[in-house]
Protein backbone atom coordinates (compact mmCIF):
# COMPACT_ATOMS: atom_id res chain seq x y z
CA UNK A 1 0.00 0.00 0.00
CA UNK A 2 2.03 3.56 -1.18
CA UNK A 3 -0.86 5.60 0.51
CA UNK A 4 -3.29 5.99 3.54
CA UNK A 5 -5.52 7.77 1.59
CA UNK A 6 -8.96 6.57 0.50
CA UNK A 7 -9.46 6.17 -3.59
CA UNK A 8 -12.68 6.16 -4.19
CA UNK A 9 -14.09 4.46 -7.69
CA UNK A 10 -17.47 5.31 -9.18
CA UNK A 11 -19.06 3.53 -11.62
CA UNK A 12 -22.52 2.84 -12.75
CA UNK A 13 -24.70 0.12 -13.74
CA UNK A 14 -24.01 -0.62 -17.81
CA UNK A 15 -26.85 -0.95 -20.41
CA UNK A 16 -27.11 -5.03 -19.84
CA UNK A 17 -27.24 -4.90 -16.10
CA UNK A 18 -30.26 -2.43 -16.56
CA UNK A 19 -31.80 -4.22 -19.18
CA UNK A 20 -31.97 -7.30 -16.45
CA UNK A 21 -33.23 -5.46 -14.07
CA UNK A 22 -36.14 -4.09 -15.79
CA UNK A 23 -36.85 -7.62 -17.55
CA UNK A 24 -35.85 -9.90 -14.13
CA UNK A 25 -33.55 -12.38 -15.80
CA UNK A 26 -31.23 -11.61 -19.04
CA UNK A 27 -33.02 -14.23 -20.93
CA UNK A 28 -36.11 -12.44 -20.64
CA UNK A 29 -34.03 -9.17 -21.88
CA UNK A 30 -32.63 -10.73 -24.50
CA UNK A 31 -36.35 -12.07 -25.67
CA UNK A 32 -37.90 -9.16 -25.49
CA UNK A 33 -34.80 -6.72 -27.81
CA UNK A 34 -34.47 -9.67 -30.25
CA UNK A 35 -38.69 -10.22 -31.08
CA UNK A 36 -38.03 -6.45 -31.71
CA UNK A 37 -35.33 -7.18 -34.30
CA UNK A 38 -32.90 -5.26 -31.78
CA UNK A 39 -29.28 -7.16 -31.13
CA UNK A 40 -28.85 -8.24 -28.06
CA UNK A 41 -24.76 -9.04 -28.34
CA UNK A 42 -23.96 -5.45 -28.79
CA UNK A 43 -25.01 -4.97 -25.22
CA UNK A 44 -23.40 -8.23 -23.86
CA UNK A 45 -19.98 -6.84 -25.57
CA UNK A 46 -20.17 -3.25 -23.68
CA UNK A 47 -20.84 -4.89 -20.57
CA UNK A 48 -18.12 -7.26 -20.90
CA UNK A 49 -15.51 -4.74 -22.09
CA UNK A 50 -16.72 -2.36 -19.22
CA UNK A 51 -16.12 -5.26 -16.92
CA UNK A 52 -12.79 -6.16 -18.18
CA UNK A 53 -11.70 -2.59 -17.79
CA UNK A 54 -13.22 -2.69 -14.12
CA UNK A 55 -11.24 -5.52 -12.74
CA UNK A 56 -8.32 -3.62 -13.99
CA UNK A 57 -8.74 -0.69 -12.19
CA UNK A 58 -9.82 -2.61 -8.98
CA UNK A 59 -7.01 -4.35 -9.02
CA UNK A 60 -4.31 -1.41 -9.40
CA UNK A 61 -6.57 1.26 -6.85
CA UNK A 62 -6.84 -1.64 -4.66
CA UNK A 63 -2.71 -2.18 -4.58
CA UNK A 64 -2.45 1.53 -3.90
CA UNK A 65 -4.85 2.34 -1.06
CA UNK A 66 -7.74 1.69 0.31
CA UNK A 67 -10.58 1.15 -2.22
CA UNK A 68 -14.14 1.72 -1.39
CA UNK A 69 -16.48 1.28 -4.43
CA UNK A 70 -19.67 3.40 -5.42
CA UNK A 71 -22.43 2.87 -7.63
CA UNK A 72 -24.17 6.13 -9.08
CA UNK A 73 -26.77 5.29 -7.17
CA UNK A 74 -25.55 5.99 -3.83
CA UNK A 75 -23.87 9.53 -4.24
CA UNK A 76 -26.12 11.46 -2.72
CA UNK A 77 -25.72 9.63 0.68
CA UNK A 78 -22.30 8.55 0.72
CA UNK A 79 -19.88 10.83 3.04
CA UNK A 80 -16.87 11.47 1.06
CA UNK A 81 -13.55 12.65 3.16
CA UNK A 82 -11.57 16.00 2.45
CA UNK A 83 -8.45 14.27 1.85
CA UNK A 84 -10.27 10.81 -0.51
CA UNK A 85 -8.97 10.32 -4.34
CA UNK A 86 -12.43 9.80 -6.50
CA UNK A 87 -11.95 8.14 -9.77
CA UNK A 88 -14.88 8.01 -12.20
CA UNK A 89 -14.94 5.07 -14.76
CA UNK A 90 -17.75 5.56 -17.08
CA UNK A 91 -19.78 8.53 -18.98
CA UNK A 92 -18.88 11.95 -18.95
CA UNK A 93 -21.99 12.38 -16.95
CA UNK A 94 -20.80 10.11 -14.39
CA UNK A 95 -18.00 12.62 -13.73
CA UNK A 96 -20.70 15.58 -13.84
CA UNK A 97 -23.24 13.65 -11.68
CA UNK A 98 -20.63 13.01 -9.19
CA UNK A 99 -18.31 16.38 -8.77
CA UNK A 100 -21.64 18.22 -6.97
CA UNK A 101 -21.46 15.83 -4.06
CA UNK A 102 -17.88 16.97 -3.75
CA UNK A 103 -15.82 19.69 -2.15
CA UNK A 104 -12.84 20.23 -3.92
CA UNK A 105 -11.40 16.59 -4.48
CA UNK A 106 -9.83 15.65 -6.94
CA UNK A 107 -11.44 13.57 -9.78
CA UNK A 108 -9.48 11.36 -12.02
CA UNK A 109 -12.04 10.68 -15.29
CA UNK A 110 -11.27 7.50 -16.86
CA UNK A 111 -12.66 6.39 -20.13
CA UNK A 112 -13.58 2.41 -20.38
CA UNK A 113 -14.45 2.47 -24.03
CA UNK A 114 -12.90 5.32 -25.88
CA UNK A 115 -15.05 3.82 -29.38
CA UNK A 116 -18.54 4.24 -27.53
CA UNK A 117 -17.79 7.52 -24.96
CA UNK A 118 -16.84 10.91 -25.89
CA UNK A 119 -14.71 11.47 -23.10
CA UNK A 120 -14.75 15.18 -23.00
CA UNK A 121 -14.59 14.68 -19.05
CA UNK A 122 -12.53 11.55 -19.01
CA UNK A 123 -9.10 12.03 -20.05
CA UNK A 124 -7.29 9.19 -19.16
CA UNK A 125 -7.63 5.43 -19.77
CA UNK A 126 -7.20 2.52 -17.78
CA UNK A 127 -3.05 2.42 -19.03
CA UNK A 128 -2.49 5.69 -17.71
CA UNK A 129 -4.24 5.87 -14.63
CA UNK A 130 -1.33 4.75 -12.33
CA UNK A 131 0.79 7.45 -13.47
CA UNK A 132 -1.54 10.08 -13.08
CA UNK A 133 -2.38 8.65 -9.76
CA UNK A 134 1.06 9.41 -8.79
CA UNK A 135 1.31 12.96 -9.86
CA UNK A 136 -1.77 13.54 -7.75
CA UNK A 137 -0.47 11.72 -4.75
CA UNK A 138 2.71 14.00 -5.19
CA UNK A 139 0.27 16.66 -5.43
CA UNK A 140 2.11 17.68 -8.99
CA UNK A 141 -1.01 16.83 -10.93
CA UNK A 142 -2.88 20.02 -12.88
CA UNK A 143 -6.16 20.39 -11.89
CA UNK A 144 -9.19 22.18 -14.20
CA UNK A 145 -11.26 24.39 -11.87
CA UNK A 146 -15.18 23.82 -12.55
CA UNK A 147 -17.55 26.08 -11.73
CA UNK A 148 -20.90 25.06 -9.86
CA UNK A 149 -23.97 26.81 -9.76
CA UNK A 150 -26.15 26.63 -6.05
CA UNK A 151 -29.49 27.49 -5.47
CA UNK A 152 -30.72 28.06 -1.57
CA UNK A 153 -34.42 28.23 -0.70
CA UNK A 154 -35.68 30.28 2.27
CA UNK A 155 -36.90 26.50 3.82
CA UNK A 156 -33.05 25.54 4.20
CA UNK A 157 -32.72 23.16 1.37
CA UNK A 158 -29.91 23.56 -0.89
CA UNK A 159 -28.76 21.88 -4.24
CA UNK A 160 -25.39 21.81 -6.26
CA UNK A 161 -25.66 22.15 -10.29
CA UNK A 162 -22.08 20.55 -12.37
CA UNK A 163 -24.18 21.23 -16.00
CA UNK A 164 -27.50 23.05 -15.31
CA UNK A 165 -30.24 23.92 -13.05
CA UNK A 166 -33.87 23.59 -14.17
CA UNK A 167 -36.60 25.46 -12.14
CA UNK A 168 -39.97 25.17 -13.22
CA UNK A 169 -43.35 22.23 -13.08
CA UNK A 170 -42.83 18.30 -13.02
CA UNK A 171 -44.93 17.83 -15.48
CA UNK A 172 -46.09 19.81 -19.30
CA UNK A 173 -47.70 22.76 -17.58
CA UNK A 174 -46.83 26.19 -16.80
CA UNK A 175 -44.75 27.79 -13.87
CA UNK A 176 -45.67 30.72 -11.98
CA UNK A 177 -43.18 32.83 -10.16
CA UNK A 178 -41.58 36.10 -9.67
CA UNK A 179 -38.27 36.61 -11.43
CA UNK A 180 -35.96 39.24 -9.50
CA UNK A 181 -32.25 40.19 -10.46
CA UNK A 182 -30.45 43.35 -9.24
CA UNK A 183 -33.78 44.63 -8.14
CA UNK A 184 -35.44 44.33 -11.64
CA UNK A 185 -38.56 42.04 -10.70
CA UNK A 186 -41.15 40.39 -13.13
CA UNK A 187 -43.90 37.96 -12.93
CA UNK A 188 -43.63 35.22 -15.43
CA UNK A 189 -45.36 32.59 -16.59
CA UNK A 190 -43.42 29.53 -18.63
CA UNK A 191 -42.38 26.24 -18.87
CA UNK A 192 -39.49 26.57 -16.63
CA UNK A 193 -35.91 28.58 -16.22
CA UNK A 194 -32.63 26.78 -17.21
CA UNK A 195 -29.53 28.09 -15.38
CA UNK A 196 -25.93 27.01 -17.23
CA UNK A 197 -22.85 26.49 -15.47
CA UNK A 198 -19.92 26.94 -18.50
CA UNK A 199 -19.52 23.52 -18.22
CA UNK A 200 -23.22 22.57 -18.90
CA UNK A 201 -23.32 25.56 -21.36
CA UNK A 202 -22.25 23.28 -24.43
CA UNK A 203 -25.51 20.77 -23.56
CA UNK A 204 -28.97 21.96 -22.55
CA UNK A 205 -27.99 25.69 -23.02
CA UNK A 206 -26.39 25.83 -26.50
CA UNK A 207 -29.63 23.98 -27.90
CA UNK A 208 -31.67 26.48 -26.06
CA UNK A 209 -29.47 29.44 -28.04
CA UNK A 210 -29.66 27.02 -31.00
CA UNK A 211 -33.74 27.20 -30.71
CA UNK A 212 -33.88 30.88 -30.52
CA UNK A 213 -31.87 31.47 -33.42
CA UNK A 214 -33.51 29.16 -35.13
CA UNK A 215 -37.03 30.94 -34.72
CA UNK A 216 -35.35 34.35 -34.87
CA UNK A 217 -33.42 33.65 -38.50
CA UNK A 218 -30.72 34.79 -37.43
CA UNK A 219 -27.64 34.20 -34.28
CA UNK A 220 -28.80 35.08 -31.19
CA UNK A 221 -26.24 35.37 -28.29
CA UNK A 222 -23.53 34.16 -31.14
CA UNK A 223 -20.38 35.08 -28.52
CA UNK A 224 -21.57 32.52 -26.19
CA UNK A 225 -23.32 30.21 -28.88
CA UNK A 226 -20.55 27.09 -28.48
CA UNK A 227 -20.24 27.76 -24.68
CA UNK A 228 -18.71 29.66 -21.99
CA UNK A 229 -14.81 28.40 -19.80
CA UNK A 230 -15.82 25.57 -17.54
CA UNK A 231 -13.97 28.24 -14.71
CA UNK A 232 -15.92 31.19 -15.69
CA UNK A 233 -16.89 33.05 -12.70
CA UNK A 234 -21.00 33.50 -13.29
CA UNK A 235 -23.96 31.72 -14.88
CA UNK A 236 -26.38 32.37 -17.64
CA UNK A 237 -30.21 31.43 -16.88
CA UNK A 238 -33.10 31.43 -19.63
CA UNK A 239 -36.49 31.44 -19.54
CA UNK A 240 -38.14 28.44 -21.73
CA UNK A 241 -41.08 29.72 -23.74
CA UNK A 242 -41.86 32.64 -21.62
CA UNK A 243 -45.70 33.25 -22.17
CA UNK A 244 -46.74 36.99 -21.97
CA UNK A 245 -50.02 37.94 -20.57
CA UNK A 246 -51.84 41.24 -18.49
CA UNK A 247 -50.34 39.84 -15.16
CA UNK A 248 -47.13 38.22 -16.95
CA UNK A 249 -44.20 39.83 -18.70
CA UNK A 250 -41.29 38.60 -20.90
CA UNK A 251 -38.96 41.49 -20.36
CA UNK A 252 -36.07 39.71 -18.06
CA UNK A 253 -35.95 35.97 -20.11
CA UNK A 254 -31.93 36.03 -20.54
CA UNK A 255 -28.92 36.75 -18.26
CA UNK A 256 -25.89 36.46 -17.11
CA UNK A 257 -25.70 35.78 -13.05
CA UNK A 258 -22.81 37.06 -12.19
CA UNK A 259 -20.45 35.89 -8.87
CA UNK A 260 -21.59 37.90 -5.62
CA UNK A 261 -25.06 38.26 -6.76
CA UNK A 262 -27.79 35.86 -6.95
CA UNK A 263 -31.28 35.27 -9.40
CA UNK A 264 -34.07 35.16 -6.94
CA UNK A 265 -37.14 33.06 -7.94
CA UNK A 266 -40.37 33.34 -5.83
CA UNK A 267 -43.06 30.84 -6.54
CA UNK A 268 -46.53 31.31 -7.94
CA UNK A 269 -47.19 27.51 -8.04
CA UNK A 270 -50.00 26.35 -5.26
CA UNK A 271 -48.23 22.59 -6.01
CA UNK A 272 -45.99 20.65 -8.85
CA UNK A 273 -43.39 23.37 -8.31
CA UNK A 274 -39.24 21.65 -8.38
CA UNK A 275 -35.87 22.18 -8.85
CA UNK A 276 -33.45 19.69 -10.25
CA UNK A 277 -29.82 19.13 -11.23
CA UNK A 278 -28.28 17.91 -13.89
CA UNK A 279 -30.92 16.20 -15.28
CA UNK A 280 -31.56 14.45 -11.75
CA UNK A 281 -35.46 14.65 -10.63
CA UNK A 282 -34.93 11.89 -7.97
CA UNK A 283 -32.71 14.52 -6.47
CA UNK A 284 -34.74 17.66 -6.36
CA UNK A 285 -36.42 20.00 -4.35
CA UNK A 286 -39.48 21.37 -3.83
CA UNK A 287 -40.36 24.89 -5.85
CA UNK A 288 -44.06 25.25 -4.74
CA UNK A 289 -45.79 28.41 -3.77
CA UNK A 290 -44.19 30.09 -0.44
CA UNK A 291 -40.74 29.39 -1.45
CA UNK A 292 -38.11 31.50 -2.33
CA UNK A 293 -34.86 30.02 -4.32
CA UNK A 294 -31.41 32.17 -4.65
CA UNK A 295 -28.97 30.80 -7.36
CA UNK A 296 -26.00 31.88 -7.69
CA UNK A 297 -22.41 30.76 -8.25
CA UNK A 298 -21.42 28.52 -5.61
CA UNK A 299 -18.51 29.08 -3.58
CA UNK A 300 -17.93 25.30 -4.52
CA UNK A 301 -15.50 23.96 -7.62
CA UNK A 302 -14.73 20.77 -8.44
CA UNK A 303 -10.96 19.79 -9.24
CA UNK A 304 -11.07 17.25 -12.46
CA UNK A 305 -7.68 16.11 -12.59
CA UNK A 306 -5.83 17.53 -16.34
CA UNK A 307 -2.48 16.37 -16.71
Amino acid sequence: MLTDRKLVLVTRKTRLQELKERYGTLGQAKFYLEHLGESFAQYEDEHNRFEACRRQVVQLLGSIGKLQQLERGVLPTYRFDAQDIICVLGQDGLVANTLKYLRGQPVIGINPLPDLFDGKLLPFNVNELKAILQHVLAAEAQTRAVTLAQVDTNLGESLLAVNDLFIGPRSHSSARYLLNYQQQMEEQSSSGIIVSTGLGSTGWFRSIIAGASGVAGKPVQANIANGFPWEAPYLYYSVREPFPSRSTSCKQVFGRIEQGKALKLTSRMPDSGVIFSDGMESDAISFSAGTIADIHVSDIQGALVSG
